[in-house]
């Protein structure tokens, strides 16, 4: 019974070790912009902070969650704070990503994750998802889904972070 504890304890303490470090190497993985330019997480990474705003075109939670990150964006963009946009919509809908952009007026940038190979690397199953990473690009919060007043709760954590600095 204790080598079967001691194995789970090691192979739990391996898988968080391993999901860790190959969630971060993403941080490095360059992505196309809404432009067309390529670009990683770490060269649009926040000061401070950093939220990954994960969404698709497709998706109904998504539509109402992304005008309340443009105003947490406008809110706390001077403050250190950066919103990146993941859209891992298909590269088949791909046509549609920046007039949906547009028209939810997006106004932080936005990487496309088409083999969703970001949304793998931090274990995403689940959209929107809002991960907030430190300035180190450690996964410091996630918050999974959509309900109007969850802004509040992903507003409420920033102050929170910025506060214990």
């Amino acid at each position: 019974m204790k080598l079967l504890k001691s194995t789970t304890f090691i192979c739990t303490l391996l898988f968080l070790t391993f999901s860790k470090s190959y969630s971060q190497s993403f941080l490095f993985t360059q992505y196309q912009d809404l432009d067309g330019d390529y670009v990683s997480v770490n060269d649009l990474k926040g000061e401070k902070y950093t939220v990954l705003d994960f969404w698709a075109t497709w998706c109904k939670p998504c539509v109402k969650s992304i005008p309340e990150m443009v105003k947490i964006n406008n809110d706390f963009v001077d403050r250190g704070i950066v919103i990146i946009g993941v859209d891992v919509d298909s590269p088949r809908n791909l046509s549609k990503v920046r007039p949906f952009a547009n028209s939810m007026g997006v106004n932080y940038p936005v990487i496309l994750d088409t083999d969703q190979e970001l949304m793998t690397a931090f274990n995403i199953s689940v959209l929107p998802t809002f991960i907030i990473l430190d300035g180190k690009g450690k996964r410091i919060y996630s918050h999974e889904g959509y309900v109007p007043g969850d802004e509040v709760i992903i507003r409420e954590q920033i102050e929170k972070l910025l506060s214990d600095e």
